[in-house]
């Protein structure tokens, strides 16, 4: 069943282009990763202007194996030093609603 996480990132002010920069290689890398549906980075429109990670994936597995990868944790180290704040991520199941 597919699985889909958003991830709302607040960046220090001033340090926006610099988490773009760090973010490129491993949305580049993610997207490439089996069992990667979609994996796209947002910015809000309005209020505090976070950025969201919109991403789809075929199962829990492939959550696991994106989160274990080396692209992923060098982007979280880097973006570290660069959020004003821990991610907020929701993680959700697909709901069956029709044949």
């Amino acid at each position: 069943m597919s699985v889909k996480v958003i991830a709302f990132v607040s960046v220090t002010p001033g340090q926006e282009d610099s988490f773009v920069a760090a973010a490129a290689p491993c949305i580049a890398a993610s997207r490439a990763e089996p069992g990667v549906l979609y994996y796209d980075l947002w910015r809000e429109a309005d209020g505090e202007r976070r950025f969201v990670f919109d991403e789809l994936y075929v199962d829990d597995a492939a959550v696991q194996a994106h989160m274990a990868s080396d692209h992923f944790k060098a982007f979280g180290l880097a973006a570290r030093d660069l959020a004003t704040a821990r991610p907020t991520i929701t993680i959700s199941h697909a709901v069956e609603v029709a044949d």
